[in-house]
């Protein structure tokens, strides 16, 4: 079995709160955006995808940008988080051009699902948290399985399309229609 991520210094898992994000041009040069830069050291993401965290198993993973582990407190029997090796924001900053990592950041979550004996895709949650709503500022997608075993607490906090969490296929349908994901579009969700 996969060891979890190991508890941080302050005791216990990550908080569910928002996290303050790097300035922008700080560590990792991230730009104004939010959309792509490089590598922050005190992001706990950043540290994982460069295998920085050893008490964090990194899971089979095809695509050398992404990393998959398992939550360090699963909602669900299968709780895995697909992370851009890069540092990205969030999914509100998310633009046309982010398209194809978010389609392989769900293949990778449908893979991972499949590899640990788990076929009903029909029954999976996937999907990213709206900001203020991330417990870290680095872009992460939740995978679920069997959606239909979450929890009271965990139907609230991944509650399909709410204020707080918006499926990949919900951002699909944005970018589709051209939208650019921001504060002002978070209504239609």
């Amino acid at each position: 079995p996969a060891r979890r991520c190991r508890p941080s210094p302050g005791g216990g898992r990550a908080p569910r709160g928002p996290q303050p994000a790097a300035p922008p041009g700080g560590a990792g040069g991230a730009d104004a955006a939010g959309s792509a830069g490089g590598y922050d050291g005190k992001c706990v993401f950043c540290r994982i995808a460069r295998r920085e965290e050893p008490g964090t198993a990194l899971l089979s993973c095809e695509y050398e940008d992404l990393v998959c582990f398992r939550d360090i407190k699963p909602d669900a029997p299968h709780h895995y988080l697909v992370v851009p090796v890069e540092h990205m924001e969030n999914c509100k900053t998310l633009k046309t051009e982010h398209i194809p990592i978010v389609k392989r950041m769900m293949e990778v979550g449908k893979a991972v699902l499949q590899k640990n004996n788990f076929s009903d895709l029909d029954d999976i949650r996937m999907g990213f948290h709206w900001p203020p709503f991330c417990s870290i500022a680095h872009l992460h997608l939740h995978v679920l399985a069997p959606a239909s075993q979450l929890g009271f607490l965990s139907r609230l906090l991944y509650r399909i399309n709410s204020y707080w969490f918006i499926t990949v296929s919900v951002m699909q349908m944005c970018f589709a229609v051209g939208f650019r994901l921001q504060a002002e579009n978070a209504v239609f969700f």
